[in-house]
């Protein structure tokens, strides 16, 4: 069977309601009938913070037609844009629109469809102790490195980061930094939400930021 290109694009802030975007070709067919007897294939890849809706969604598909096999895979926003331009994933998962992520014509060729709302917010180590931190931005760009700077112990900020391909990077560093450039610790760079947490779940003095489906 032949499904639509389409790209989810999550347009996220830190602790604001956005909406999650979905790209699609407009060469491709009208995707897959209500046949109850079908089959086939399904890929999909990108955000990792679109993932758990993604699973989900999933899952109630595969309820309704168990014989269609679907493949979710994370790796990031611009993978995800970059994978469904290329057509090697039926979906992708994306932070951004696509013109945020692919060269104009390609970004030309899929039309961006929001398809839920997510909020994010900034998250610490359980045992980081900082009640009169007020300015995130100068902690996520570097400026301020030590958590007494901001009325907690005297402990290294380790910050916990996305690559430059993320999306979800891109939205935090528009809304939450205000267009100021994120810090980078290359040693603890991931662009997996999951692995993300769990990193500053582990991390004396981290901090970072997920969706709120990783949290719940």
């Amino acid at each position: 069977m032949n499904f639509k290109k389409s790209a989810a694009v999550i347009l996220s802030t830190v602790c604001m309601v956005t909406a999650l975007v979905g790209c699609g070709s407009s060469s491709a067919d009208n995707g897959a009938d209500a046949d109850s007897n079908l089959s086939g294939s399904i890929t999909a890849a990108g955000s990792s913070a679109l993932k758990p809706l993604v699973d989900d969604a999933a899952d109630l598909f595969n309820e309704k037609y168990p014989d269609v096999n679907i493949t979710i895979d994370a790796g990031g926003s611009g993978e995800g844009l970059k994978q469904v331009s290329e057509g090697t994933v039926n979906i992708g998962n994306s932070d951004v629109e696509a013109a945020e992520k692919l060269d104009a014509a390609k970004a030309a060729e899929l039309v961006d469809h929001k398809v839920c709302v997510v909020t994010m917010a900034p998250i610490v180590n359980k045992d980081v102790t900082a009640g009169g931190v007020k300015n995130l931005t100068d902690i996520f760009t570097g400026k301020i490195t030590n958590w007494k700077e901001v009325g907690g112990a005297d402990e290294a900020i380790v910050l916990i980061t996305r690559p430059e391909s993320s999306g979800t990077r891109a939205t935090f560093k528009k809304y939450a930094l205000d267009g100021a450039s994120e810090a980078s610790n290359k040693s603890m760079e991931t662009d997996d939400s999951g692995v993300l947490l769990q990193n500053v779940k582990t991390t004396k003095g981290a901090i970072g930021y997920v969706a709120l489906s990783y949290l719940v």
